[in-house]
């Protein structure tokens, strides 16, 4: 049997609760060879790292191995066939993949395959072989699409920067040196990947993948109309969701064993806009400020906090100041701050009057 064959057949015996991925524990071991363990030599150790990342490539850079997880995704976590949600991931997987292509255009050589998990915390994961899924306990927990758009992002990082084969190579690695993979080859491996493909935990085990996607979520949403403080937005949320809770059920999608400080991430996103902006524009503690001059500081209004709306008034100015469209007169057009063509804010009650936060913006910038 070759290996498209074993692929697309074993993937039935995961579902029905066999930790193998790549078969029985005899076509593993057919598959990738000798038996390991403590004795396990060098050459040995070199030889499987070989067979496990040919293994690993045809997974993560075929048709068939990527629509093998596609599968294995959908009956793991279920499928919501919601409109709503499904015509709103389809839009922001357009918009997305414009952006991505902008600064990668290697996605237009593997594009995504993504679908809207029946599972009700607030989720996203991206596993080889730009496999993803959108838990719809997102849709439920975040107001607005361009937030939903810098969760789908910060995964496409993942996705375009090969973060889940890297983790998973870099685990292989460990237990291969270690002597820990496992009676067998396949035995071993099969654990490792299974927790790739079904609980997509490789992709987050390094801090330093997720501010490296984090900083293209960013990059990717310059590229859309969707808002540039959005991902500094979601990540303020995050910070707030942890109070008074217990951080490992609050944030379920960033995990504080696996992922850096919320805080930090959210500033360091923040820090990525006032750099964009040309160093005119920076927020912190819901303050906004231009040129070192308060602004404004948002009210609490539409589910969000005033500090997360003033991530969303970052991301305004700091792309109205890299278009240039500073040199234009700050106005009010139907109750909206303008800045040349780009809206800034539409002050909710409780904010200030718009001519007011108009006044003070053409005073400062």
């Amino acid at each position: 049997m070759d290996w498209k064959k074993k692929l697309l057949s074993t993937v039935t015996a995961v579902t029905f609760g066999v930790s193998i991925l790549f078969g029985a524990p005899v076509a593993q071991a057919s598959l990738l060879g000798t038996a390991i363990g403590i004795g396990t030599t060098l050459a040995e150790g070199n030889a499987m790292r070989k067979q496990v990342k040919e293994l690993i490539k045809k997974f993560n850079e075929t048709p068939e191995g990527q629509q093998a997880l596609y599968q294995q995704f959908r009956e793991k976590f279920g499928v919501d066939d919601n409109i709503e949600y499904n015509e709103k991931l389809d839009r922001i997987m357009a918009n997305l993949t414009k952006g991505v292509a902008a600064v990668d255009p290697t996605i237009n050589d593997k594009p995504y395959k993504y679908f809207v998990a029946a599972q009700d915390d607030l989720n996203a994961a991206c596993t080889m072989a730009h496999v993803m899924m959108v838990n719809r306990g997102t849709f439920k927990a975040l107001p607005n699409e361009d937030e939903i758009a810098a969760i789908v992002g910060h995964e496409m990082g993942h996705g375009q920067k090969n973060h889940a084969v890297k983790g998973l190579e870099k685990q292989v690695n460990q237990r291969i040196t270690s002597g820990l993979l496992g009676a067998t080859i396949g035995g071993g491996i099969a654990g490792l990947i299974t927790d790739v493909a079904l609980n997509h935990t490789f992709a987050h085990k390094d801090k330093k993948f997720e501010t490296e996607a984090d900083s293209l979520s960013v990059d990717y949403l310059v590229n859309t109309s969707y808002n540039l403080g959005a991902t500094a937005a979601v990540m303020q949320r995050f910070v707030e969701m942890s109070i008074g809770k217990e951080r490992s059920r609050a944030e379920a999608f960033f995990k504080p064993s696996d992922h850096p400080d919320s805080a930090r991430r959210r500033d360091a996103c923040a820090k990525k806009l006032f750099e964009y902006s040309g160093k005119h524009v920076e927020a912190k503690d819901g303050t906004i400020k231009v040129n070192k001059k308060t602004f404004m500081k948002p009210v609490a209004a539409g589910n969000m906090s005033g500090a997360e709306r003033s991530y969303f008034v970052l991301g305004n100015l700091a792309r109205a100041y890299h278009d240039g469209q500073n040199k234009h007169e700050a106005t009010v057009q139907n109750g909206s701050v303008m800045l040349g063509s780009q809206i800034i804010v539409t002050p909710a009650e409780g904010d200030e009057d718009a001519q007011v936060l108009a006044d003070r913006l053409n005073s400062i910038k």
